[in-house]
């Protein structure tokens, strides 16, 4: 089943107990810059940045829920003032206890994934999403696909699509 794209989706804020975002492909383009020492860096889009802030005020919760356990995961956390879950493998348990613990209908949980480990939780949100450049077998499991890719304003978007 093809999703084409859609641009006049909505999603109400009353409907939202929590948004998580997978890290890599989601809030990065998916690529890492290594040097010959051994260190890695990613490019993060500030546009995404402001739209954290912007859903923090409006009483939005969020979340970083990724596999990766590199420590430009929790810096970028941190930056956003954002709790983060890292080095996760089974992101499913682990969400459904982050829900659990603090009373979040999972229904009412907003998921950006871009990659086959994703898939799990698209199937146990509410709202699972992606960004344009996700993997096909992820945009089949989305409800709506994000018009920017990955690393590219994904988070701004979602804020446009989220109403009042």
């Amino acid at each position: 089943m093809k999703k084409t794209l859609r641009k006049n989706w909505t999603i109400a804020l009353e409907d939202i107990a929590l948004v998580v975002y997978d890290f890599d492909g989601v809030m990065t383009d998916n690529r890492v810059i290594l040097s010959e020492d051994g260190k890695e860096s990613v490019i993060v889009n500030r546009s995404d940045g402001l739209a954290v802030t912007i859903l923090k005020n409006m009483g939005v919760r969020q979340l970083i829920l990724s596999k990766e356990k590199n420590s430009i995961v929790s810096a970028r956390a941190n930056k956003l003032g954002l709790p983060v879950l890292q080095g996760i493998d089974n992101k499913e348990l682990i969400l459904q206890r982050y829900c659990q613990e603090n009373n979040l209908p999972i229904d009412k949980v907003v998921f950006v994934g871009n990659d086959l480990n994703d898939i799990c939780l698209m199937r146990i949100v509410g709202f699972p999403l992606c960004p344009a450049d996700a993997y096909p077998e992820v945009k089949i499991e989305s409800k709506f696909i994000i018009a920017a890719n990955g690393g590219c304003g994904v988070v701004r978007e979602l804020l446009n699509h989220l109403r009042k």
